[in-house]
Formats: C-alpha cells, sequence, structure tokens
C-alpha cells in the first residue's frame, strides 16, 4: 500500500510544483509587457509634451516657425521638420507657410544623405511650384542647385548628377539674375563645371597614354570648346600640344604650348611646355 500513496505524493509535488513555474513566468511575461508600454506612454508623453503649443501663445504659426529654426541651427534635423511640418500642414492660411515649406527643405539638406536630398530637392520643387514669385525664390532654387551638386560622383564615374546641378544652376541664371546669391550660385556652378570637364578631361588623357592621338585631340579641344573657363585647362593645353606633337602635327601644337605658358605661368606643365616648344622650334 506504500507504493501508490508515495508515488501519488510525488505526482501531486511535481503538478504543483509546474503551476508555480507557469506563475512566475507569467509574471514575468506581465512585468515585460507592462514595461514596453510605460515605455510607449513615456515616449508618447513626452512627444505630446514637445509638440503642444503654449496656451498663452497668441501666434502659434510664428512659434512653431521659431522652433523649427533654433533647432535646425542645432542640426535637429528631425525635430525642426515636425515644427516645420506642423505649420505646413495646420496652418494653410499662415504667410509663414513657405518659410515653413522652405526649413522642411533644409532639414533633408542638411541631413545630407543620398535619400535626404532626394527628398529635399523634391521639397524645394513643390516650393517653386506653390510660390514661385515668393521673394525666396531664389533660395529655393539655389538649394535645389546643392542637393544635386551634393550627390556629384567622381571624374571618373556616372555624370548625371553634375548635369542635373548644371541644369538647375542654370535656371538661376535665368531666372534671378539680380539676386544676391549670385557670387555663391557662380562659384558653385564652376565646381560643377569643373567636374564635368574632368570627367572629359580623363577620357583624353586615356587616350593620350594608350597613344591614340586623333581621340586624345579630339576629347582635348571639345573641352576647350565647351568650358574654355576650365580650371584644369594647363593640363588641357599641355596635352593637347603634346599629342598634336607626336601626332605629326607639329605647327598646331606650338599655340597651345605658348597658351600654356602665358596664362599659367605657375603651373607643373610650364618647364616641360618649355622644353617642348624650344625642340618643335629647333625643328
Amino acid at each position: 500500500m506504500a507504493g501508490p500513496s508515495t508515488s501519488t505524493d510525488y505526482g501531486q509535488l511535481l503538478e504543483g510544483s509546474t503551476e508555480r513555474m507557469t506563475d512566475r513566468l507569467r509574471f514575468r511575461a506581465g512585468v515585460r509587457r507592462a514595461a514596453v508600454l510605460l515605455c510607449v506612454a513615456l515616449a508618447a508623453g513626452c512627444a505630446a509634451k514637445k509638440n503642444t503649443i503654449p496656451t498663452n501663445i497668441t501666434q502659434p504659426d510664428r512659434y512653431l516657425l521659431d522652433k523649427g529654426n533654433e533647432a535646425l541651427k542645432k542640426k535637429q534635423w528631425t525635430n525642426a521638420r515636425e515644427y516645420f511640418r506642423q505649420v505646413v500642414d495646420n496652418y494653410p492660411q499662415s504667410p509663414l507657410r513657405p518659410d515653413a515649406k522652405l526649413g522642411i527643405g533644409d532639414t533633408y539638406l542638411g541631413e545630407g544623405s543620398s535619400e535626404a536630398l532626394v527628398t529635399g530637392a523634391n521639397e524645394f520643387r513643390e516650393f517653386l511650384t506653390f510660390y514661385p514669385t515668393n521673394s525666396k525664390a531664389d533660395i529655393a532654387q539655389f538649394r535645389l542647385a546643392l542637393c544635386h551638386q551634393k550627390q556629384m560622383r567622381a571624374a571618373e564615374r556616372d555624370q548625371t548628377e553634375t548635369r542635373e546641378s548644371l541644369k538647375e544652376f542654370q535656371v538661376f541664371f535665368d531666372r534671378f539674375p539680380n539676386s544676391p546669391l549670385m557670387p555663391e550660385v557662380r562659384m558653385r556652378w564652376r565646381e560643377a563645371r569643373d567636374r564635368l570637364s574632368m570627367a572629359s578631361y580623363r577620357v583624353g588623357f586615356h587616350y593620350y597614354r594608350s597613344r591614340w592621338y586623333p581621340g586624345a585631340v579630339d576629347r582635348f579641344k571639345e573641352i576647350l570648346k565647351d568650358d574654355p573657363e576650365y580650371s584644369g585647362r594647363d593640363a588641357v593645353y599641355f596635352y593637347l600640344a603634346d599629342s598634336l606633337a607626336k601626332a605629326d602635327k607639329k605647327a598646331e601644337a606650338v599655340p597651345y604650348f605658348e597658351r600654356l605658358l602665358s596664362e599659367f605661368a605657375q603651373s607643373e606643365f610650364v618647364e616641360d611646355a618649355k622644353k617642348r616648344l624650344q625642340a618643335l622650334n629647333a625643328q
């Protein structure tokens, strides 16, 4: 009789232990769920507090715009964007709405990632569509061009974004010839144009090193025709002249060596150009 009684007690003990373990697991799971819900509630409360406009504010759109500009200066891109977005979405009649729309684009431009720059370009395009005569339309056009310029690739790579930036810079030149931004825009345009010319120069230099001089000559001449102010044209002059000389067109080579010496007295190519020019003149 002792055996069955002992077996029953052991089974009851095992069952009780399992129930207690299950209760503990349920309790821990409940604690974790409560912690998660508390975090969510706190985050929502903080967000609500951040986005809440004080009751004594008489110009809420101005308040939100100022808060957005403050966050923008601190490079708090997401916070600034939220403030600007509230003005755009909630105050359609506000005279500050264009400034907020421009601010949204600025947050993406400041953020600087590839995805952000694409979105920023769209924001500036929308600004120009909705507010084409706004006093800050020139700023929007300039920053639209910058969104493309910041995506330019190295001279050896695809130059689609370089061409897009140049197109938007040209729109700026055509629409806003009297803008105070013009000096900076021209400087930025030159940077983009140099990148495009450098891409062509790399092709011409490849032909030069491969000793296919007719191809090099065509490419170098194309650069001088399309971009006569190219910052690196001293190299173009030198390799164009040398290509012509090696292609038995020595008379055509001389003027390019001379232009190099007259326009770029401090160029790294000056000494070699002098030697080659002396040799050509001697012949």
